[in-house]
């Protein structure tokens, strides 16, 4: 969906193995401590790296502190994102989620510089980190991200929200569904399960609230934070979930931008709702995956969904 969380889920070597896996370091440090950052918290920054080549040590700052939360050991966090790659006297933009919305950087990182930038950091920080290739992707680059293994990597990271794996809505569940359509009983903290009735399903699209959230209503261009549950009606299986559970147990929650990189049913179903709902949706074919389904899931052409969706957090566009 978006470039640079897909790379940051790439396993690399720990930081264990590595040597001096600090911020301090010998003079080989000093070209890598003189990047700078400026601008406002959550909004593009300006990045100014040297016109030299970079040192071979680690160097991070923060140069806005936030007063949130510390990060916590295996939440994953929502962040907004630059990346340059910095090789000689040269440096390149790599990716920025500043045109996109922010993205959720997973619980493990595969990028030992990296997480040895953000331990102890907190939400609304901004963190800056230059990582030569042994913090980063190692001496075989990246070649998705055309990074080679001889690139020095710059981040910048704004920290927005955080959030733990099982995360869910609380609130009393005022529907759980049921009668011409499908039943939701759910514990706090785990996955919803979903009954299917054994009825035709409904033709067009419907939208049952089971818990009443309190916050903001989504809008289009949001980035929402949600979990979520989906099941084939004709089946009654489930085809995908994000929640945590005994067959996914590496499950965490799926961030998205409302309006352009969900099925047309989550779009139109899902604007208006407020943050802290959990709500029931069944998608017709029409406004899921068409008349050519998703076959990777089991899903055919003329396949209605279900889905339960828990709507955690919302970040507006960055202005």
């Amino acid at each position: 969906m978006r470039r640079i969380a897909a790379f940051l889920l790439v396993p690399m070597i720990a930081c264990a193995a590595l040597a001096g896996c600090s911020s301090s370091g010998g003079s080989s440090a000093v070209n890598n401590k003189a990047v700078t950052v400026s601008g406002a918290f959550n909004a593009p920054p300006k990045v100014t790296i040297p016109d030299k080549a970079p040192g071979s040590a680690l160097a991070y700052s923060t140069p806005i502190k936030g007063a949130g939360s510390a990060l916590v050991a295996g939440d994953v966090t929502l962040a907004n994102v630059v990346l340059y790659k910095w090789i000689g006297t040269k440096h390149t933009l790599v990716d920025s989620t500043f045109n996109q919305g922010p993205q959720l950087i997973p619980s493990d990182l595969g990028l030992p510089g990296l997480a040895t930038a953000l331990k102890g950091q907190t939400l609304g920080s901004r963190v800056l980190a230059v990582l030569p290739p042994k913090y980063a992707y190692g001496s075989t680059g990246n070649s998705s991200l055309n990074i080679s293994g001889t690139d020095t990597l710059v981040w910048v990271i704004d920290l927005l929200q955080q959030y733990a794996p099982g995360a869910s809505v609380s609130g009393t569940q005022t529907s759980n569904g049921g009668g011409a359509l499908p039943t939701v009983t759910a514990k706090a903290g785990q996955q919803p399960v979903v009954t299917v009735p054994n009825t035709a399903p409904p033709k067009g699209l419907t939208v049952t609230t089971l818990i009443q959230g309190t916050g903001s209503k989504l809008e289009g261009g949001d980035t929402v934070v949600a979990q979520y549950v989906g099941v084939n009606w004709r089946t009654g299986k489930v085809f995908s979930a994000s929640w945590p559970s005994s067959s996914s147990p590496e499950g965490e929650p799926f961030a998205f931008q409302l309006g352009g990189q969900v099925i047309a049913g989550w779009n139109q179903a899902l604007a208006g709702v407020r943050v802290g709902s959990r709500v029931m949706l069944t998608i017709p074919p029409s406004l899921g995956y068409g008349p050519q389904g998703q076959s990777s899931a089991g899903i055919k052409g003329t396949d209605t969904l279900v889905f339960v969706i828990d709507i955690l957090g919302v970040q507006h566009p960055a202005t």
